[in-house]
């Protein structure tokens, strides 16, 4: 079983992890290899093993010796679960083995540590701001630094930003920095009225659960494709950020903060994700107990995963059909030639015998 997620063209780029199923005759004594990914992939295959670790499976954590692709990933699972959720992609097609579970990060909400909690209290009437860019990007040049500091400085809201690179020189008082934060917890609280994100999955739909509208600024990979499809729904701004300036990006945090439509649309987006017959986190669960009870669940694996490279690109077809094509092309040319070859001699007979 596979868990990728993300969207359309990078589906595969966001492959979380691989289980390696057995099971006894009751799925109660299932157990599990898991092949975790790096980086914040992990969060939503970590609430999953969890899970299963509550229902009675024994679980076990491993790292293989050498690197494991994502093709070959792909094409052993017979069940993926997607972290996608229809209320936020467009319309494509899908294969039965694939099982919808966006948004499975967003169900577990903590209280906020006392420090943290006091921070967002203290910003009154309007509220804060979460900012982070994710896992992935660890420093960033100070003077796109100082840009965002700028701008963050010149708003009402308290901002919470997690940075890892060198501190502005023009931090405001309104704004905390955090190695880390606990960014669900904090799109949770009602306070939050912005979040300011490079638009990956995991936050895109914590932002969406929660009912917080958005400015992305999207980085690498299927970013700037979850953005687009993001503001679409009205529900948030799309800055470049190697063409942001300060000035463009307090703009845009004033169009979200201040026009009301856009916290609207956030709202009945999030009503919209949250209105199904099964959890995300019960759903995955299910699967995985349902490739187990069915010893690998063979008959949901794709065949094609089994076709080589001809059969694949159906290179042996077209073959066929070449052939076909060019051996009908030449019997029509053989037979236009011996029809006018025939209709010559005719009419040279004709010519002589007069």
């Amino acid at each position: 079983m596979a868990l990728p997620g993300g969207s359309g063209q990078c589906l595969a780029g966001r492959l979380l992890a691989l289980l390696f199923l057995s099971s006894l005759d009751s799925v109660q004594g299932g157990k599990l290899l898991v092949v975790p990914m790096d980086g914040s992939h992990w969060i939503s295959m970590k609430v999953v093993v969890e899970e299963l670790g509550r229902k009675g499976h024994q679980v076990v954590v491993v790292i293989p010796e050498r690197d494991i692709t994502v093709v070959e990933m792909m094409s052993r699972a017979s069940v993926w679960l997607l972290r996608l959720d229809f209320t936020l992609e467009f319309p494509r097609p899908l294969m039965p083995n694939m099982v919808l579970i966006g948004g499975i990060n967003c169900g577990v909400k903590n209280s906020l540590p006392v420090e943290l909690e006091e921070f967002v209290n203290s910003s009154g009437e309007h509220g804060f701001v979460v900012f982070t860019l994710g896992s992935i990007i660890s420093e960033m040049p100070l003077k796109k630094i100082n840009q965002f500091a700028e701008a963050l400085g010149k708003i009402p809201q308290k901002v919470i930003w997690r940075l890892t690179g060198p501190t502005p020189g023009n931090l405001s008082a309104n704004i905390k920095l955090m190695k880390w934060l606990p960014q669900n917890d904090l799109l949770a609280h009602p306070k939050a009225r912005v979040f300011m994100t490079h638009g990956g999955t995991h936050g895109l739909y914590e932002g969406i659960c929660n009912g917080v509208p958005m400015v992305m600024l999207p980085l690498f990979g299927d970013q700037t494709d979850n953005v687009q499809r993001v503001a679409s729904r009205g529900v948030g701004v799309v800055l470049s950020i190697y063409d942001m300036t300060s000035q463009s990006l307090l703009d845009a945090l004033n169009t979200v903060i201040n026009d009301k439509s856009y916290k609207e649309n956030m709202m009945r987006l999030s009503t919209l994700h949250k209105d199904r017959l099964i959890e995300p986190l019960d759903l995955a669960v299910h699967w995985t107990e349902f490739v187990m009870r069915h010893k690998g669940a063979e008959h949901l694996r794709p065949a094609a995963h089994d076709l080589n490279w001809i059969q694949y690109h159906c290179l042996d077809v077209i073959g066929l059909l070449v052939v076909i094509v060019i051996a009908v092309a030449l019997v029509t040319v053989k037979s236009c030639v011996f029809c006018f070859r025939k209709c010559c001699r005719r009419s040279g007979k004709k010519r002589k015998s007069d």
